[in-house]
């Protein structure tokens, strides 16, 4: 007597994977899409048409790509990601695509540290690894070839036409839904980390395919004969720093005790050009404007630190950050993440270490203007507390941990803005470095943060959202100037009238090559927000 074999069929088993991923890996979708449309007999049907869909989709793709050698691999692996991408999104509300995962990519080990919670590895065993275990255990069976194939193709379009006929029977919700809230896509898990996945292979492979040599940019750059005085500016790239947290721009903390005595000007109505490191550092560096800003691009493009290279200007790269996202590959780099460079570290290296040793630097060249940049580790999340050292908790009780859902507001708010507070005793020191060399040179500092900071407003941490649905937590930056006392073409009590007016990473360009009075024809002065 033969007994019937023990197992499920490839079908039924990528179904239920579907219908499990719905059920619990996909929360934060639900969530985006119940905000929209509240669960009610009017919404029903559409909500049901939606969540059939989606599950199909999913159900689809496995039928399409999983075989008999490559079944496990390939699930093992969707089980695995798909739970750390729903742990992200439902830790921190936010959307994962491509300018998301490339962000990923390029994280440091010490950022990436900072995002491992306990949470984390919940729902890395639960939703990933047991999973994953009773996957690597199953017995899958598999019909003869030609009629696996054949159930396949059926199985796939009865799929896609039941979907179809659902949408069509919500015709009405589903065309407004697919046209005005495209942002909720990127919270179907694995659906969207897997489209943008191949959203960046596909421009990695066009990049490859049409590799240029590097594109020249201000070869035409001087500084005039007429500028005989020497320029020392240092420009201050922040992390993660909103322009409401700074009390220069009325915030009723005193988050600026030291900045609100020295003689500065906070400009209130910047923008950044992205809402991500990756993107918004090479952004604010490159001629392009953020609406023909393309990283790709950018690579391949010389940028403002190559123009005052040009003009024979003395370029410094100092990091306390992930990298420069390659604006400095071709200027003087100095990594201070490390001990090695950074004589300040305890739980972390500080950004006041920058400073270390720039005298040094600055008496060693002994003509020509200079030009530093210092790339901070400033507010970067979600370990709020630990971007400060402990004598700066002023607003208590702090958050204390990386998972903020164990936090109040309140208390995630106190750890942020006291990573403010030691932003602004940083920025104070830089102040008085170029103090001490204002007699020989023509000084200023200008900061500019990469992009903003969610801290719960409207259920969203941290940033990276797309930026045509990226609230204006994440955008709106600070930018503040300090001029020394020998230029004289920078009159800061005046341009504190114009504090008010609209500015945003595309004049950063223009605005420092006038700054350090370089004269070249990419040199736009309408640009130039000091002028």
């Amino acid at each position: 007597m033969q007994h019937k074999k023990s197992g499920i069929y490839s079908l039924w088993l990528f179904v239920g994977l579907a219908a499990l991923w719905m059920a619990v890996g996909n929360i934060s979708f639900y969530k985006a899409l119940l905000d929209i449309y509240p669960l009610n007999a009017d919404n029903f049907l559409f909500l049901f048409s939606i969540s059939f869909t989606v599950m199909a989709l999913i159900a689809i793709l496995l039928a399409a790509v999983c075989f008999r050698p490559t079944t496990k691999p390939i699930l093992i692996t969707l089980i695995i990601v798909s739970s750390i991408a729903a742990y992200f999104m439902d830790a921190f509300n936010i959307l994962i695509d491509d300018s998301m995962i490339q962000n990923v990519f390029e994280t440091n080990p010490q950022e990436a540290a900072d995002l491992i919670t306990p949470t984390l590895f919940l729902y890395l065993f639960f939703l990933g690894v047991l999973p994953a275990w009773g996957i690597a255990r199953l017995n899958i069976r598999y019909q003869p070839w030609l009629r696996e194939l054949a159930t396949r193709l059926v199985f796939i379009t009865v799929a896609l036409a039941t979907s179809l006929a659902l949408l069509f029977s919500q015709s009405a919700t589903s065309a407004s839904f697919f046209r005005e809230h495209k942002s909720v896509r990127y919270y179907s898990n694995p659906g969207n980390y897997i489209f943008s996945l191949g959203k960046i292979a596909r421009n990695t492979i066009r990049s490859l395919q049409s590799e240029k040599p590097l594109l020249t940019l201000g070869m035409d750059a001087h500084i005039p004969e007429t500028d005989t005085s020497r320029e020392l500016v240092i420009i201050v790239v922040g992390e993660t720093a909103r322009a409401d947290r700074f009390s220069l721009n009325g915030y009723e903390r005193i988050t600026n005790p030291l900045l609100q005595q020295q003689n500065i000007v906070s400009f209130t109505n910047a923008t950044s050009c992205g809402t991500l490191t990756a993107i918004s550092v090479p952004c604010m560096f490159a001629v392009a404007p953020a609406k023909a800003f393309d990283v790709g691009n950018a690579k391949n493009t010389e940028n403002l630190l190559d123009v005052l290279k040009h003009a024979g200007v003395n370029v410094l790269w100092r990091d306390n950050n992930s990298s420069s996202k390659g604006v400095a590959d071709r200027v003087t780099y100095q990594d201070f993440r490390t001990p090695n460079n950074n004589p300040v570290c305890d739980v972390e290296c500080r950004d006041i270490g920058m400073l270390a040793g720039l005298q040094d630097y600055v008496d060693a060249q002994a003509s020509g203007d200079i030009f530093i940049v210092l790339h901070q580790m400033g507010n970067h999340g979600p370990a709020y507390y630990k971007r400060y050292p402990e004598n700066f908790e002023r607003f208590t009780p702090a958050c204390q941990t990386n998972e903020l859902a164990e936090c109040s507001i309140e208390e995630i708010n106190n750890a942020y803005d006291n990573a403010i507070l030691y932003t602004d005793y940083f920025l104070n020191e830089v102040i008085e470095f170029l103090k001490t060399n204002d007699d020989r040179f023509e000084t200023a500092m200008l900061y500019i943060s990469d992009h903003g900071e969610s801290l719960g407003e409207g259920g969203l941490f941290l940033h990276g959202m797309p930026n045509f649905v990226a609230p204006e937590e994440q955008r709106r930056i600070p930018v503040i100037l300090w001029a020394g006392r020998q230029y004289h073409d920078i009159g800061v009590a005046k341009l504190r009238d114009r504090r008010d007016l609209p500015i945003t990473h595309d004049n950063i360009f223009h605005t420092i090559l006038g700054l350090a009075e370089v004269e070249s024809k990419v040199y736009v002065p309408t640009l130039d927000f000091l002028r």
